[in-house]
C-alpha cells in the first residue's frame, strides 16, 4: 500500500467501497510516459496493465474504455458496444476539464462524473489489473471484477485484432 500521503482519490475510493488494491509507482519526470514503458518499468505484462481512454459519442454522450496499454481501440467495435452509431476520442484538452484527469494519469476510478464504462474483455483473463490511480507516477493493482462492480462497467471486445 502506498503511504497515507501517497493516497489518491481513486486510491481513497477502493478503499471507501472495501476493495483491495496494491499501489505501484514508476518515475516519470514531467510528463506522461507511454503505456507500454509503464508496463515494463512497474515489472507487468503489458496485456494486464491498461489505458484510460475516454470517447464521445454521435449523441454527444461520453464513453470510458479501459483497454491494454499496448492496444487499439477499435472505434466501430466501440461504438457498438456503446450502442451508439459512432465514437471518436475525445480531444486531449477537453480530458480535464471533463474528468478531472490529466493525459497519463487518467483512471477509470473517481472521474468528476460517472460515465459508461466499458472496459476490453480481455481484462476478464486476468485475477488483476492495473489501472491509473489517478496520477501520473501513480497505478492500482485491482480485480477486474471489483473495477467493473465499481464503476458501474461492462466488458466486450473493443480492441483492433
Amino acid at each position: 500500500m502506498a503511504k497515507k500521503e501517497d493516497k489518491t482519490n481513486a486510491m481513497r475510493l477502493l478503499d471507501q467501497a472495501g476493495i483491495a488494491y496494491t499501489a505501484h509507482t514508476y518515475p516519470h519526470g514531467d510528463g506522461a510516459v507511454d503505456g507500454v514503458t509503464v508496463a515494463r518499468m512497474t515489472g507487468q505484462d503489458p496485456d494486464k496493465v491498461f489505458k484510460t481512454l475516454v470517447t464521445r459519442g454521435a449523441s454527444g454522450a461520453y464513453y470510458v474504455f479501459p483497454i491494454p496499454v499496448g492496444a487499439t481501440l477499435d472505434l466501430k467495435k466501440a461504438a457498438k458496444a456503446a450502442g451508439e452509431k459512432s465514437v471518436a476520442m475525445l480531444p486531449q484538452k477537453e480530458l480535464l476539464p471533463l474528468t478531472g484527469y490529466v493525459h497519463g494519469g487518467c483512471s477509470p476510478v473517481g472521474m468528476k462524473k460517472r460515465f459508461p464504462t466499458i472496459f476490453d474483455e480481455t481484462c476478464l483473463l486476468f485475477d488483476t489489473i492495473l489501472v491509473s490511480a489517478g496520477k501520473i507516477g501513480y497505478q492500482v493493482e485491482v480485480g477486474p471484477e471489483d473495477l467493473m462492480a465499481l464503476t458501474g462497467g461492462t466488458a466486450a471486445d473493443v480492441t483492433v485484432e
